[in-house]
């Protein structure tokens, strides 16, 4: 089967391009919603991106902070074409792509101050379009890393005071919450994103602090489409667009 590789400016950002496949996961308003929610303050030295397939977050996040950022990938294929990413952003001082297994990579890893997470939605069994191809199989369903494999990761990984930062979907919210808890990482944020007015959440955005104190803030409604389809002024904005309001 022919690869299409396609390369194009990462949304508004025409300082950044990225490689995408077609028959591969490409990035989407999952991806953006995560490198905007995240929390970079002073504190961050080391930030990871936990299955970064071809490093879109990882380009994002650039965009936000100078600090280091390494991507982690398990499927061989998306790591190069993470590293063509990078190469060709001239970003190899900052972004460093490894291959590997999470539960393995993050053992060798210095300590993080944040982690961010775009993973596998579905549990297998659920929704198991498993014959798709593999490369969408892994990115989309748990059979390479399942949720607590992640979470128990970053709990690993995280510094004191660390942040997890994850997007899912809301009807996984407590599994989140629950197996956060477990791992010691105390959530600490919630924002739900709403397709438009009226509709029930379709993404969730948590993040968690390691051995943070107890006490959650449900943030306000992100809604991602104004009711004509179009994108809210506050995605596009995510996007790098300048919005004059």
């Amino acid at each position: 089967m022919e690869n299409k590789e396609v390369v194009n400016y990462l949304l508004a950002h025409n300082d950044l391009k990225i490689i995408q496949r077609k028959d591969m996961f490409n990035f989407s308003l999952d991806t953006v919603l995560l490198s905007q929610f995240c929390t970079i303050n002073k504190d961050v030295r080391n930030i990871v991106d936990f299955g970064t397939n071809n490093a879109a977050i990882p380009l994002l996040l650039s965009k936000r902070t100078p600090k280091k950022i390494t991507g982690i990938e398990i499927q061989e294929e998306a790591v190069e074409l993470a590293k063509r990413n990078i190469q060709m952003n001239d970003l190899e001082e900052q972004i460093e792509i490894i291959h590997g297994d999470i539960k393995e990579v993050v053992k060798n890893l210095p300590k993080a101050q944040l982690i961010v997470c775009n993973p596998p939605f579905f549990k297998v069994g659920e929704d198991s379009n498993l014959n798709e191809n593999e490369y969408l199989t892994i990115a989309r369903h748990e059979v390479k890393i399942d949720l607590e494999g992640i979470i128990s990761s970053a709990a690993y990984l995280l510094d004191n005071k660390g942040r997890f930062a994850i997007v899912h979907r809301p009807d996984r919210m407590i599994d989140i919450l629950n197996l956060m808890q477990k791992y010691d990482i105390e959530p600490k944020r919630i924002r739900f994103v709403y397709p438009k007015m009226n509709r029930e959440s379709h993404v969730l955005l948590v993040e968690g602090m390691y051995k943070g104190k107890k006490g959650i803030k449900i943030e306000s409604p992100l809604y991602a489409h104004n009711d004509d389809g179009s994108y809210s002024n506050e995605v596009r904005k995510m996007f790098g667009e300048k919005i004059d309001e």
